[in-house]
């Protein structure tokens, strides 16, 4: 990138160059890496990443600024096979999105064989046509080049097989940091000529309460991922800025409420003696500040909405 930096007048005089911005989404089996990937892209902690599929529940945006062009990540939640209407939903939100995108990121991780549910990702694929399709190797700094090499000929293969023409297939690491410039530099030539879409300083135009509920969320989820995989839903009911307070120690108030399923599960988010709750609070709280960039005061309930997974007034009340 060294060059790019010249900027005495002398060596161009040409007139000012294209600037390009639009909209990029990842796609990929549960845990392929999409969110890893939009964090080191964007360069913070954008969209909530889990070690637990489906969690990425809210399309996210992730926003990268570059002197010649705005990539806007659209984080789609995992497409799957829909047993509830949840399901059902979150697929349509998929196919539309795919279907308004500038370019579509298909994340493969590297260490792990084609599988049916790569092939049912990439059949959907197949059949949106127009938006360029870029395959993406995740995790590359887990295999060696021998292991690597095989899985760029099975991607290029199940490509031909099903009629899709990759415009690039690119191995990248998040973790390590490989390829990450890289990659955002293929992307950004298949977006349309545009000035930038979103302010400086954007990195998400997610609504903030929408992204401190999920951090509330994985916080909830932590370490209790095997007893409520998903059935923990947040509503952050208001934030408001604690009134009278002296303007260099600002507090924000807010009230957050964290929707179940079943009675049961009350006592496995709540811990013995509200312990584990309190925890919750405590580390949510942490990450929202960083966020937010403010001292927070964080009010945390538990209440049951039951099986709102299948409720279509409760999915609108949660905000599906």
């Amino acid at each position: 990138m060294g060059a790019m930096s010249d900027r005495s007048p002398s060596s161009q005089s040409a007139p000012e160059a294209t600037h390009r911005a639009g909209f990029a989404c990842f796609v990929g089996r549960p845990n392929a890496g999409k969110s890893t990937l939009t964090n080191a892209l964007v360069g913070t902690k954008v969209a909530i990443t889990s070690n637990r599929p489906q969690t990425t529940r809210h399309t996210v945006r992730g926003i990268v600024h570059r002197p010649d062009a705005q990539l806007v990540l659209v984080d789609t939640p995992g497409l799957h096979k829909p047993r509830t209407l949840l399901g059902e939903r979150l697929n349509d939100v998929v196919r539309t999105t795919w279907a308004e995108v500038d370019v579509i990121g298909f994340c493969l991780p590297a260490d792990q064989k084609l599988g049916p549910g790569d092939r049912f990702i990439a059949t959907e694929l197949a059949g949106i046509k127009k938006t360029p399709k870029v395959a993406v190797v995740t995790k590359t700094d887990l295999v060696d080049s021998k292991q690597l090499a095989e899985q760029l000929i099975a991607i290029d293969r199940l490509g031909k097989e099903l009629g899709i023409e990759w415009a690039e297939i690119i191995p990248v690491s998040a973790v390590g940091d490989r390829q990450v410039g890289l990659l955002a530099d293929l992307l950004v030539p298949m977006l349309p000529e545009s000035p930038a879409l979103y302010p400086e300083g954007d990195l998400t135009d997610e609504p903030e309460q929408v992204m401190v509920g999920e951090l509330i969320r994985e916080a909830a989820l932590e370490g209790v991922r095997d007893e409520l995989p998903h059935s923990i839903a947040v509503v952050v009911e208001e934030m408001l800025p604690r009134e009278g307070r002296p303007e260099n120690k600002p507090l924000l108030d807010i009230h957050a409420n964290v929707y179940i399923e079943r009675p049961s599960q009350k006592g496995i988010i709540i811990g013995p003696k509200g312990a584990r709750l309190k925890e919750v609070g405590m580390k949510s709280r942490k990450h929202i500040e960083a966020l937010l960039g403010t001292p927070v005061f964080l009010d945390l309930h538990v209440k049951v909405a039951k099986d709102w997974q299948r409720d279509p007034k409760q999915l609108r009340k949660l905000g599906f």
